[in-house]
């Protein structure tokens, strides 16, 4: 049974267990996803994971499924100095077809108890 007045429920994931758990979830009422997705490029995705052997083409995979399976689909993708800035014009080649909304973020430049402003991807 699905909660009355309940309009969305959503669950934000960095996409690695989707496909596996995407069916079920739906199933329990789910109706939209927010996927973390900082980089393509299958090095920079597993150190961000922390995870050795992240398939990334299967982000490929899961954008489409959730697009496929759900109402409402958002990227966020936080871009950072050095990281992936170079991958902002790839990022929307890479969504400009598929029925979601990407979010560029800025880097909040605070780790803890530090600032990391060498980070931070400021507008010019």
């Amino acid at each position: 049974d699905k909660l009355e007045g309940l309009k969305t429920i959503a669950v934000t994931t960095n996409g690695i267990n989707l496909t596996r758990l995407l069916p079920r979830l739906k199933e329990a009422g789910l109706n939209a996803i927010n996927i973390s997705l900082d980089t393509l490029v299958p090095a920079k995705f597993e150190f961000i994971v922390r995870r050795k052997g992240t398939n990334l083409s299967s982000k490929a995979t899961v954008l489409i499924f959730a697009g496929m399976c759900l109402l409402y689909v958002q990227v966020n993708c936080v871009v950072m100095r050095g990281f992936n800035e170079d991958e902002v014009l790839d990022f929307v080649d890479f969504t400009k077809d598929l029925p979601l909304d990407v979010r560029f973020i800025e880097y909040m430049p605070f780790d803890g108890k530090y600032c990391c402003f060498e980070i931070l991807l400021a507008q010019k």
